[in-house]
């Protein structure tokens, strides 16, 4: 099944996580194949806090089919967290203190971007499928071996996304 087929499978949707700052762990189905489950996004949006202040947000669920999409297109299975949501606060100590690559309007703070790696699968070849989607922005940054993707415009930026 192609990736963008998968956004309108009627199956269930089933994600699975590893926060890599607080090694949780979450595996479960978000949507039903007819609409999201309210407790599992209930749940993921407590995995994707802010693990520096303890705020959650409620995440925008396109974000979960994103990644759901990703899951099948790359054939991997448990998407590492490096980060989701950020507080205001958060937000500006990273643009402080971070050396750069922080918006200062950042997605992250809408619950709308997230930060991943998948286990055996090539960042690159993440990169490469998210932006294939067409979904939203990709930024790749293989310094730190993770991918952004969020649910705002198309577009994509970091080495290799030209």
């Amino acid at each position: 099944m192609s990736a963008r087929a998968a956004r309108f499978d009627i199956a269930e949707r089933h994600l699975s996580f590893r926060h890599t700052h607080t090694d949780e762990r979450l595996q479960l189905a978000y949507h039903d194949g007819r609409s999201y489950i309210p407790p599992a996004l209930q749940r993921i949006n407590w995995l994707l806090r802010d693990f520096r202040t303890g705020e959650a947000q409620v995440m925008d669920p396109q974000l979960f089919d994103i990644l759901h999409a990703l899951k099948i297109a790359c054939g991997g299975e448990t998407f590492e967290i490096i980060s989701a949501y950020r507080s205001p606060a958060t937000n500006d100590m990273l643009r402080k203190t971070g050396g750069g690559g922080v918006a200062k309007r950042s997605l992250h703070m809408d619950g709308r971007a997230i930060d991943i790696r998948m286990p055996g699968v090539a960042t690159t070849r993440l990169r490469d499928a998210a932006i294939e989607l067409g979904l939203g922005g990709v930024g790749y940054y293989p310094e730190s071996d993770f991918v952004h993707v969020d649910t705002g415009t198309v577009r994509a930026w970091g080495p290799g996304t030209a």
